[in-house]
């Protein structure tokens, strides 16, 4: 039985995104798909809203994210973690042999600037990871914030992880002075997982012709020689392209501001019904994502009892809570297609399920 995920990714991909995954394959060095990759990189450079290319990797973002690593750091990263994923960048550059900072947020608080600038002062950093919208605990950084302090050091290189965040909200590359952008397909893009997408700035290419050792699979040097050409550095997923192809179509019909400000009011939305069921959100209000919401249980409901009959009495899920807060927060997700409808149908499934899920005892 089919079931709707408002989880935060992967999430509903729509009829027409699935008919277009169906589209013949073609020659990945040939005429016809250097014509399919030239075709979506305006729309794709307006999304990120740079003058950069736009690369496509058939890999998770974090596929991306690892090579990116590789690619710029020769001396020391500074890894911001406040939740799940960006604690993560740590382990991935500890394991890739990298010297490497964790500059430590409690879950659910945003990285602060005024901390950044504090240990990129100390020195001996070329290199910074961020993840503006940290999905584990529906939490948002002030990018602008944290960019307008990196940029007092122009030294270090800014890998930063929009991939919950990107198509949901304005994110202006070039404007806050991104290195490394990067997203993947499966969360507010609405496609399902499988491609990552990564706009890279001249000054990084630099920094990795300098490095000897970068790989070759997310060699970014390797990845700009062939877009020069319409092409990728190996084979694609070229129904993935397809599928793109027809989303960025969507998005540019729909209009990159009336979808900012379309999951701006589903995430409202969302906020005002759960906090009348007695819920708060994790994260302090001013901090939320606005593509996701992820609710302290502070009713101490059974989220895994709520889930189940919410999956085989109403086909749809949400999360239950991520790491070390299972249980004790759920997430729901507004990014990508849904609509007023879709989510207001949602809702009430959620709130009559609510009103029958038993409450655990302390």
């Amino acid at each position: 039985m089919s079931y709707k995920l408002f989880i935060p990714g992967p999430i509903a991909v729509s009829a027409k995104t699935m008919a277009a995954l169906t589209s013949a394959p073609i020659g990945h060095r040939s005429p016809d798909f250097v014509a399919l990759y030239q075709s979506i990189q305006p729309d794709l450079q307006k999304l990120f809203v740079t003058s950069d290319p736009v690369y496509l990797s058939t890999s998770s973002a974090w596929g991306i994210m690892e090579g990116a690593l590789n690619n710029v750091c020769t001396k020391k990263v500074l890894n911001c973690m406040n939740g799940a994923f960006s604690d993560k960048w740590n382990d991935v550059a500890i394991r890739n042999g990298l010297e490497a900072t964790a500059l430590q947020f409690d879950w659910g608080q945003p990285v602060d600037p005024e901390a950044v600038r504090a240990e990129l002062a100390r020195g001996g950093y070329d290199a910074i990871t961020l993840i503006h919208n940290e999905t584990s605990t529906g939490t948002m950084t002030d990018l602008a914030a944290v960019m307008a302090v990196v940029r007092e050091f122009p030294e270090v290189i800014s890998i930063v992880d929009t991939v919950s965040s990107f198509s949901a909200v304005s994110i202006p590359k070039d404007e806050l002075g991104i290195d490394i952008m990067i997203t993947g397909s499966q969360k507010a893009l609405a496609l399902p997982p499988g491609l990552a997408l990564c706009a890279v700035s001249e000054r990084a290419r630099e920094r990795a012709a300098t490095v000897p050792n970068r790989g070759y699979y997310f060699d970014l040097l390797e990845f700009h020689k062939n877009h020069e050409k319409g092409m990728t550095p190996s084979t694609p997923n070229i129904p993935h392209i397809y599928a793109l192809r027809s989303k960025l179509e969507d998005i540019m019909t729909e209009g990159m501001e009336t979808r900012f400000a379309r999951h701006a009011r589903l995430n409202a939305k969302v906020r005002e019904t759960i906090f009348a069921q007695g819920f708060e959100l994790f994260p302090a209000l001013e901090n939320g994502s606005l593509s996701l919401n992820c609710f302290a249980n502070t009713r101490n409901i059974d989220l895994p009892a709520l889930n189940k009959m919410l999956k085989n009495e109403h086909h749809l899920v949400i999360d239950g809570g991520y790491g070390k807060l299972k249980g004790k927060a759920f997430r729901i997700s507004n990014m990508g297609d849904e609509t007023d409808e879709t989510i207001a149908e949602m809702l009430d499934a959620v709130v009559a399920t609510m009103a029958k899920t038993p409450i655990l005892s302390v």
